[in-house]
């Protein structure tokens, strides 16, 4: 009964955080700011009915389509970027190159030649290297863990096909991905230690179709490089199958090519603050893609979610006290646009407030996490208020992890923001030739822009120290 009653208790209180002030005690009521809550409860409903954010993926992904580094396609969306900007009235917007090699993707295949023939559905992955001109043709060994390949001593793959064939788990804060996506960055040079010609994947989706799922490798210093590529689920289910019956021969043909003097570029505009113009909230989405779809929910979405919210709090008659910066950044799929936002900004990391970005999709957020002792913080005392209509817990525990490309800058000390998206669909459709703009919800976008447009003017016009709050005095 004890353990019932302390359970009802923390249930309770963590229900009253999440009511409206008038429904609260009249001392917390009383704490309220009230000119900050009007204009972000203002700025959150016209966020509901706002469509920039649709317009803005809709234009990206019709109009510049796939924008994988180093293809026309990414040349185009860097010339969309500042057009955009400059179109929605930001200002001191800056295009910032920065050395990235480019991959590229060419002719590839892959069939099942013995017991039978059958076309698989498969896609290379980024960074794999090309078969040789005739392919490869090989029996295959199959892994349906990729610790089962781990276990597999050195040489016993000599002359063979690794395939791994392990699911990924669907959650809803995407943690399913993580724990599967290690056999595709690391699996090809796992193989290659043991002496595979070739490696295989299962797709790392949360899909049943047969719709293959791309996305990044890596190849370890001193093992050799071989082809990589993922095959579709049913196509991976149906290798298990026929490899419990006997030999699997499987001919692959891969090619691809690298610019090793390639660049990319982060573009950025800013809503410039009122009376605190040098200090700096950093927000945005990755402005490139991968080649095999138009990139919709990764990430042209975050681009139109982040970049309207700011445009919503720079149409008001008064900016906040402090700048929100929205970033587009340049090369997320193939690394580097963090390592180099960070290095560009050096000198100016002391100044930048918080970080956070938005890069998984466009369906409904359903958790914030601020920066450790934020929320106990007067200044954000409204934060559980604005949220509750959006049905959006404020979190206790701190933000861990605000995105890819705010990585370079939170570990150089910048804190940072997470907003979490429900990810049950969203690796359905990542990374294949099904992200595209008709898998997004123009409501549930919109859920999102009103999320980040209040949590962005809290933040912006306070003097909250994010980076000393919550410390020990």
């Amino acid at each position: 009964m004890r353990k019932q009653l302390l359970a009802f208790t923390a249930g309770f209180a963590l229900l009253a955080s999440s009511l409206p002030a008038a429904a609260q005690s009249p001392a917390i009521a009383q704490t309220r700011r009230q000119p900050t809550y009007e204009t972000a409860a203002a700025l959150r409903d016209k966020a509901l009915t706002d469509t920039t954010a649709w317009d803005l993926t809709e234009s990206l992904t019709t109009e510049i389509g796939p924008r994988l580094v180093g293809s026309p396609g990414m040349e185009r969306a860097k010339d969309w970027a500042v057009k955009t900007f400059e179109r929605l009235g930001f200002s001191n917007i800056k295009v910032e190159e920065f050395a990235k090699p480019s991959w590229t993707r060419g002719a590839e295949s892959a069939v099942i030649v013995a017991p039978y023939d059958w076309s698989i559905a498969m896609v290379g992955l980024g960074g794999s290297v090309s078969t040789p001109t005739k392919g490869i043709e090989a029996e295959i060994v199959v892994f349906k863990a990729y610790a089962d390949l781990l276990a597999a001593p050195e040489g016993s793959l000599k002359g063979k096909i690794a395939v791994v064939t392990a699911p990924m788990v669907r959650t809803m804060d995407g943690s399913g991905y993580g724990a599967a996506g290690i056999a595709r960055r690391a699996g090809p040079s796992e193989a290659a230690k043991r002496g595979a010609v070739a490696y295989l994947v299962r797709s790392i989706s949360t899909s049943d179709l047969r719709s293959p799922h791309t996305g990044g490798t890596s190849y370890v210093e001193g093992v050799a490089k071989i082809p990589a590529a993922a095959i579709g689920v049913p196509d991976a289910e149906l290798l298990e199958r026929l490899a419990a019956k006997g030999p699997v021969k499987i001919k692959l043909n891969m090619a691809s090519s690298v610019d090793e003097k390639d660049v990319a570029w982060n573009i950025s505009g800013d809503i410039v603050g009122s009376s605190k113009p040098d200090e700096v909230l950093v927000i945005g989405g990755h402005l490139d893609s991968w080649d095999v779809g138009t990139g919709a929910i990764d990430d042209a979405s975050g681009i139109g979610i982040t970049t309207a919210a700011a445009k919503l709090i720079g149409d008001l008659p008064r900016h906040p006290a402090r700048t929100i910066r929205v970033v587009m950044w340049g090369s997320e799929e193939r690394g580097g646009s963090s390592e180099a936002y960070a290095a560009t900004h050096e000198a100016a990391l002391g100044q930048f407030i918080v970080a956070g970005e938005s890069d998984l999709g466009a369906d409904a957020i359903y958790k914030i996490a601020l920066p450790k002792g934020a929320v106990a913080d007067p200044r954000m005392a409204d934060l559980p208020a604005l949220m509750a209509p959006l049905k959006v817990i404020v979190s206790r525990e701190p933000a861990a992890f605000a995105g890819s490309d705010t990585e370079g800058l939170q570990a150089a000390g910048v804190p940072v923001m997470q907003l979490s998206q429900s990810a049950l669909r969203y690796f359905d459709l990542h990374h294949s030739p099904d992200d595209t703009l008709d898998k997004i919800d123009p409501r549930q976008m919109q859920q999102n822009v009103a999320v980040w447009v209040s949590i962005l003017w809290l933040i912006a016009d306070s003097d909250i120290d994010l980076r000393t709050v919550g410390a020990p005095k």
